[in-house]
């Protein structure tokens, strides 16, 4: 009886996304050859595609460059680094506490005590947060504080999460975080925070929160809750000022076209078929899923990426291993 509940709810999401309607293949391109190139990223433009590579294929290691619609490979930056989105930016961890964190514009740079960790940059990139974690001990359980600087600035700390981290930056002042406020606690809290008032508030309590993405306007997170309670389980989307989740009913890979539109890849359908990987579009506004087509192909490890002006879409092929890249409808 609960296989046959679980069948049934799988068949009314499917038909929910119109998975029965035979799915049109979207044309797409490689502009990338060969297993060089995965985790390329779009460039703030939208006209390129950034990688890492280097010998045999390269002359030398280097971040570099190719077109979105193909041609020539060119080195956009000589050395390794992780830049910021809007490429302002080259953050350069070092061996032991110090990054370095050096503004492409002019070459001044500056220092911070990370230990490596990850940088998140507010959109004009003026003021960054990263957080430092105990190393020993059941994540679980482990403190996390984390910590705000303006450029050029000294860093303050604003929080301590146990289990958590940071899921990104609401506006300029504010923090979406996820974590326990005791290292006892069963359940984590996904809340934002202003880094300048120190105002909180919580938008949603459960056992974890996986892939949480912003939409490009902050206004809106999307995130996956699993292994919980049945009511607690699947894809939500809810305001970041707060109010009730909305479930989506469906789980899958996903990525935020523009502040409206939601892209998903599904996992799987109710047949179980291992054809080409379809590629479907939630309206906000509406609450409706449309199917944009087929991909040709299937996504190798979930590295397919939206571009910034949400017009273009990159894949790495499970098939070939080639980068390609599709207009989307």
């Amino acid at each position: 009886m609960k296989r046959a509940r679980s069948l049934a709810a799988l068949a009314l999401a499917a038909l929910s996304l119109g998975t029965l309607a035979p799915a049109a293949t979207l044309p797409s391109q490689a502009v990338l050859s060969g297993t060089c190139c995965p985790g390329t990223v779009w460039t703030p433009d939208s006209r390129s595609l950034l990688f890492l590579d280097g010998p045999p294929a390269r002359g030398s290691t280097g971040i570099y460059e190719v077109p979105a619609g193909g041609g020539e490979v060119t080195r956009r930056f000589s050395s390794v680094a992780f830049f910021s989105p809007r490429l302002l930016w080259a953050v350069r961890p070092g061996s032991g506490e110090t990054t370095t964190l050096e503004r492409l514009a002019d070459g001044r740079r500056f220092t911070l005590p990370t230990y490596g960790s990850d940088v998140a940059w507010t959109r004009s990139e003026t003021r960054l947060a990263y957080t430092r974690s105990d190393t020993t001990g059941n994540y679980d359980r482990r403190a996390t504080r984390v910590y705000v600087a303006n450029a050029f600035g000294a860093p303050r700390a604003v929080a301590t999460l146990y289990g958590g981290g940071i899921s990104g930056w609401i506006g300029e002042d504010t923090l979406l975080l996820s974590g326990k406020s005791a290292p006892g606690n069963r359940d984590r809290d996904l809340f934002t925070l202003n880094v300048l008032t120190g105002a909180r508030k919580t938008l949603r309590t459960a056992l974890g929160f996986r892939a949480v993405a912003l939409s490009p306007d902050g206004q809106r997170v999307v995130y996956t809750v699993a292994f919980d309670s049945a009511a607690r389980n699947g894809l939500w989307l809810q305001d970041t000022a707060g109010g009730a989740a909305r479930e989506l009913n469906v789980y899958g890979s996903y990525r935020w076209r523009d502040a409206q539109r939601l892209l998903l890849i599904p996992l799987g359908d109710v047949t179980g078929a291992s054809g080409p990987h379809v590629l479907r579009q939630y309206g906000v506004g509406s609450g409706t899923w449309t199917t944009l087509g087929d991909l040709g192909d299937q996504v190798r490890q979930s590295d397919w990426n939206v571009s910034p002006d949400g017009t273009r879409l990159n894949f790495l092929s499970a098939a070939s291993g080639d980068v390609r890249v599709l207009r989307l409808p």
